[in-house]
This record gives C-alpha cells, structure tokens and sequence, in this order.
C-alpha cells in the first residue's frame, strides 16, 4: 500500500525526506558509511609522492590534513576534493571529525580513505582520544563531501618541470568550492587560439605544442550542489616568459 504522507506522523517526514534525496545523491548534508586507515610508514603529515603529483605541496597543504582515497580518486578527478570524515567510536571520536584533501590514491582493505596519522588523530576528542584511533590502525568513518576553503589563497598554477616549448604541463592549486575540474583548455591570448588539455594522471594537465604568447587557462567546474557546468576564466594570464617550476596565482577564487 502506497503511503500517504499527509497521514504520517510529522516527526517521520524530515527522516522520509533525507533518506529519499540520500538515494538520489542529492543531500549535501548526509553522510556516507565506510572505514578508514592510516599512513602507517608515514610522517605525520602527507606524502610527498601521491599519486595526484602534488609533490612537497600535497605533504603540508591543509595542514597535512591530507588522504589518499580509493573509488573517490577516481582517475585524478578527485584530487584537491574536500571531506568531512568523522569516525564513529562513540568513546573517542568528536562530532565534527576532520576536513581531508584527497592528494593520493590507494586503498587498505574495504577503506575509501587512508588519511596523514595527522588527520586520523585529529578525529579524536582530544589528544589521548587521537592516540587510541592510531592504536586501533582501522576504524569505522562516515563522510560527506564539503567545500575546500583556503583564506587568502587564489587558485594557482604550477608549471611542470618537465614543460618547454613544446610540451606543457601544469597542476592546479587550491581548488577552491565542492566542484571537479573537469576539463581545461589553454588559450593564447593575442589572437584566442585555444587548445584542450588532457589529464596525464592525478592533478597534471597537459598539452603538446602549447600556444604562443600570454597564456589564458580557461577550467571547467561540474558537479557541486547545482550540479552545473561552469566555465571559469582567471582575471591574470600565466606570461610568455613563463619558467618552468615556477608559480603563479590565477588572481581569482571559486
């Protein structure tokens, strides 16, 4: 018999509500049940050689509250995408958890995250409670995607060292919002001939014969709340002398 929900009790409807968009994947607010691991070889912060090529970047970026997921990889995509994990152990874990930066790639049995000791410990009460979850190695998490927030920092390109004239690579830096990045294209600004890049592997794009002069990166936001496709053009142009290893802010935050 199909429920009716005027009939309902009214303390039933908002649970009937949030499990109905939870199925969906529409509810920004509810959370997804897994587990989690730890670094174990680790420094306490991030690595350095995740798979997203963050580099020394992607050790300290969020204060080394840092991860490596498994399906939320999903082929470089998801580098420099933002969760809340909470552990569920009643007798230490806190209700905020912590906010990771997925910078790696892996998995450790059924986990979806193998966060820094840093960010593990950090879903703890308190310090001892921090201590006992890294005793436990494995523990039972749930998690939501939220949006990444750098105060003061404007989305950023660093060139690849390997990138020259005739081959161009770069990652893109605090990736602002609850949005992927799904495609990019390089444009030359003078006379806007513009290229489409491809993902190399992690947070790496890439193009071969790059265009000539001042150089316009143009990026393609999906996803997200709306679920919308946005294309965003940074006010400040990587320059015709660019260098290869150097930094530079794209001037604007999403």
């Amino acid at each position: 018999m199909a429920l009716s929900f005027h009939k309902l009790p009214l303390l039933l409807l908002p649970l009937l509500l949030c499990q109905s968009v939870a199925k969906g994947d529409t509810c920004s607010d509810c959370f997804t049940q897994s587990s989690a691991a730890y670094y174990p070889n680790s420094d306490t912060e991030g690595t350095e050689t995740g798979a997203c090529e963050y580099g020394t970047f992607g050790a300290t970026l969020n204060s080394g509250d840092v991860s490596a997921a498994s399906n939320l990889y999903r082929n470089g995509v998801g580098c420099g995408a933002c969760y809340q994990v909470r552990c569920t152990n009643a007798n230490y874990c806190s209700t905020d958890g912590v906010t990771i930066v997925i910078t790696d790639s892996g998995a450790s049995g059924n986990t979806d995250f193998i966060l820094s000791q840093h960010a593990f410990s950090r879903m703890g009460q308190n310090a001892d409670a921090g201590a006992s979850l890294l005793s436990l190695g494995v523990v039972g998490i749930e998690y939501r995607r939220v949006s990444c927030s750098y105060p003061n920092k404007n989305i950023t390109f660093k060139i690849d060292q390997i990138s020259n004239l005739y081959y161009f690579a770069f990652q893109i830096w605090y990736q602002q919002g609850n949005k992927d990045i799904t495609a990019v294209q390089l444009c030359e600004t003078e006379n806007l001939t513009c290229k489409l890049l491809e993902r190399s592997h992690g947070a790496v794009w890439v193009v071969a014969s790059p265009p000539r002069g001042p150089l316009s990166v143009r990026m393609l936001l999906s996803g997200g709340d709306d679920g919308d496709e946005t294309w965003v053009v940074p006010p400040s142009n990587i320059p015709q002398n660019w260098t290869a290893g150097d930094i530079y802010d794209s001037g604007i935050q999403v």
